[in-house]
């Protein structure tokens, strides 16, 4: 699926940033890398290597995460127009649900890439709005075009959205939800959001497993 290239590749090469060379050193693209050295300082540390240790090593990078990623603001821009009719109760669920299933694809990605060159293209700020364009540079030579869409909160910039070859996440994501709810209703996306949770959940815990089994 489309969207699981958008999470999978676009969240998880933030991480690659932060080795990245380039002219353009704006604040958005200061503090990207900035929080991004520390995912990397902390999947080096030798406390939290091995296969013992994955659910202490995610806890670190999901903590790094949170100061990334504007959960609340994706979440939102995902839902659409469904948002306006949500409670104050549904919304703090929503986006409890959403935040953790992104940062689960984030995550369980991490690791999986490596020896890829990232460069800097351009950064682009208005008013509280930022883009920060990358090129990822594959092993095979294959050039991959990447933008992270920032909003200026405070003195921060948190990113609300990653573009992938023209590939939106947050438009991905409000045409499964706008669909699901179209053709059922918000309570069926909400529970199968729910089961998704669960199901990643269970695969965490058999891998687990699976590697306790392992090492006796």
């Amino acid at each position: 699926m489309i969207v699981s290239r958008v999470v999978g590749m676009g969240l998880a090469c933030l991480l690659l940033l932060a080795a990245a060379g380039g002219a353009w050193a704006g604040a958005p693209t200061e503090q990207l890398r900035g929080a991004i050295e520390r995912v990397i300082k902390a999947l080096d540390n030798p406390a939290l290597k091995g296969d013992t240790k994955v659910a202490e090593r995610r806890t670190a990078v999901r903590k790094i995460a949170n100061d990334i990623f504007d959960y609340g603001e994706i979440a939102r821009r995902s839902l659409g127009r469904h948002w306006q009719g949500r409670t104050d109760k549904e919304r703090e669920e929503f986006i409890r649900l959403f935040g953790d299933l992104l940062e689960r694809s984030y995550i369980s990605k991490i690791e999986l890439y490596g020896g890829e060159r990232i460069l800097y293209t351009n950064e682009r700020v208005e008013a509280e709005v930022a883009v920060v364009s990358t090129k990822i540079i594959t092993k095979n030579g294959t050039e991959v075009p990447i933008d992270y869409r920032l909003l200026r909160r405070g003195d921060r910039w948190l990113v609300y959205d990653v573009n992938i070859e023209g590939v939106s996440l947050v438009s991905n994501y409000r045409t499964q939800f706008n669909k699901i709810i179209q053709t059922s209703s918000y309570g069926e996306l909400v529970k199968k959001m729910k089961a998704k949770q669960d199901e990643v959940s269970f695969e965490d815990e058999a891998q687990k497993k699976s590697k306790t089994t392992k090492t006796q």
